[in-house]
């Protein structure tokens, strides 16, 4: 009998989204580590969540922009705030060790708090201004002139999006206590989906996470927001 041929590696629909899927995971779990090497002259240590890592990656590209070394800790600890400030010290201080003058923070404070406030005035570096990611996805402006309006709100990113289950639903332990739900989101009204892209396969999970949640649901597009103009002033 006649074998059927072997697809070659990197052949086939299912290879781009494997291994997309692959990289979130990683971002998830691990972050992402920068090859280790010695700072060129002008080049900035970009330290950043997990979350923002492909946005970052795009921008630069987009924009030609080389002189950027990105290196991000697990978005993982969104859920354990606590760990951020010090888990984002011991990178300034790798960094500075490996001779790079200019480090920027690429983390809001995403709730620790004030801590990585203190960390980088400690150690000297800036962070991107703004209380959480989806802040500077929004307009950090714009978001704080209708935190009011918007108590009760779960703001979920394209990242976010993907990894609700990792990040939300089985993060917070829904999967072995559904019946928690509605305890844990009790103040909470609705889903709102800040969308990087224009993507219907995310618009649907945003949407679909809203439903689980037992919460209305709305999207807005923001693209990168001030994400952009901050990595362009750092060039």
């Amino acid at each position: 009998m006649r074998r059927g041929r072997r697809k070659r590696s990197g052949a086939g629909s299912g290879t781009q989204p494997d291994f997309a899927a692959a990289l979130e995971t990683r971002l998830m779990e691990n972050g992402l580590e920068a090859p280790r090497a010695a700072a060129l002259p002008g080049q900035v240590m970009l330290i950043a969540c997990g979350a923002l890592a492909r946005e970052i990656l795009a921008i630069n590209a987009a924009n030609g922009w080389d002189q950027a070394v990105l290196e991000c800790l697990p978005a993982k600890l969104h859920n354990a705030p606590q760990h951020i400030a010090e888990a984002v010290r011991v990178k300034i201080r790798d960094a500075k060790a490996r001779g790079f003058e200019r480090i920027f923070v690429l983390y809001a404070d995403c709730g620790t708090g004030g801590a990585l406030d203190a960390v980088c005035t400690a150690e000297g570096v800036e962070r991107i201004h703004g209380p959480h990611c989806y802040a500077f996805f929004d307009g950090v402006e714009t978001f704080e002139a209708r935190h009011e309006e918007e108590l009760g709100t779960l703001y979920l990113t394209d990242f976010f999006a993907k990894q609700f289950d990792a990040l939300i639903w089985r993060g917070f332990g829904l999967d072995q206590a559904p019946e928690m739900r509605d305890i844990l989101f009790a103040h909470y009204s609705r889903v709102v989906y800040l969308a990087q892209t224009d993507d219907p396969v995310l618009d649907r999970k945003a949407q679909e996470a809203a439903q689980r949640l037992g919460l209305r649901y709305e999207r807005r597009f923001t693209g990168y927001g001030d994400l952009g103009g901050v990595l362009g002033a750092l060039q």
